[in-house]
């Protein structure tokens, strides 16, 4: 049986960290919500505010520079809740038509979380889906390998990220206890401080990161060095959000748990 001075419980995200490389679904469905509203957003401005929950991301992309200016131009005026929730409805008619079909596992996730359970922790997953999107996917993620012990939404806590609600939700359910038993893994700023903010561990994934930005073709196309500029901006990111720990693909997470338990051994023969 594991003490308390030993990591029982990683609490992933979901797109962009263990399926849908680089939250190609969600990307895409505020690129053609916005579009048909006459607002034209890069990818690096859609990607920005990835992780929140999608009502809250929609309202963070309306208050950036590029959003409100170009929304008052379009429409006369600037845009206000009502706006919010009528392109929250189309957010979530389309992506619900589509996110199943996004729900492949990322490279090296079925085989990572096989080795982590091996190890008897606990799997679960926060998400900025809420949980009628998420019944299209949990079972194509099934089929396909993956599948958590425990999936929390932002509509069963009334909050999502950067609160840490879903996570603590993810510990009452697997009854693990205490915060620092917790690692939370993502792909996104919000990722990190859900993780910090509950006082678990927060460890930032690089490959097929929404904070990376780069779709598979992308990334396979990329020049080495350009490439390498690009991953340490975004580990940069990582750390100034608090991230413990960068890694450069989710296969290296049992390594890092070993060493957070280092870390917690040290601790434990300080004290």
């Amino acid at each position: 049986m594991k003490t308390m001075d030993t990591i029982r419980m990683i609490v992933f995200d979901w797109a962009g960290t263990t399926v849908d490389y680089g939250s190609s679904a969600p990307a895409e469905v505020f690129d053609r919500v916005f579009t048909a509203e006459g607002i034209h957003l890069t990818r690096e401005e859609i990607n920005k505010p990835m992780g929140l929950e999608k009502k809250a991301h929609i309202r963070s992309l309306l208050e950036s520079p590029s959003g409100s200016s170009q929304w008052e131009k379009v429409h006369g005026a600037a845009w206000t809740e009502e706006d919010v929730e009528r392109l929250y409805e189309s957010f979530e008619k389309e992506l619900y038509q589509v996110v199943a079909e996004y729900s492949v596992p990322i490279s090296g996730v079925v085989e990572t979380v096989e080795q982590l359970r091996s190890q008897g922790l606990a799997i679960a997953s926060t998400t900025g889906y809420n949980s009628r999107m998420m019944e299209q996917v949990l079972p194509r993620a099934k089929e396909l390998g993956y599948e958590a012990d425990c999936v929390v939404t932002p509509d069963v806590t009334g909050m999502g990220r950067p609160t840490p609600f879903m996570l603590f939700e993810c510990m009452r359910r697997m009854k693990v206890y205490p915060p620092q038993a917790v690692v939370k893994v993502g792909d996104t700023v919000a990722d990190i401080l859900e993780g910090k903010n509950a006082g678990a561990w927060s460890v930032g994934i690089l490959t097929g990161s929404n904070l990376l930005g780069l779709t598979e073709e992308e990334y396979e196309a990329m020049e080495p060095e350009q490439l390498k500029q690009c991953k340490r901006k975004a580990a940069d990111r990582y750390r100034e959000a608090g991230a413990d720990l960068v890694i450069d693909s989710i296969r290296e997470l049992p390594l890092a748990v070993e060493e957070i338990n280092r870390r917690l051994a040290k601790k434990e023969a300080e004290r």
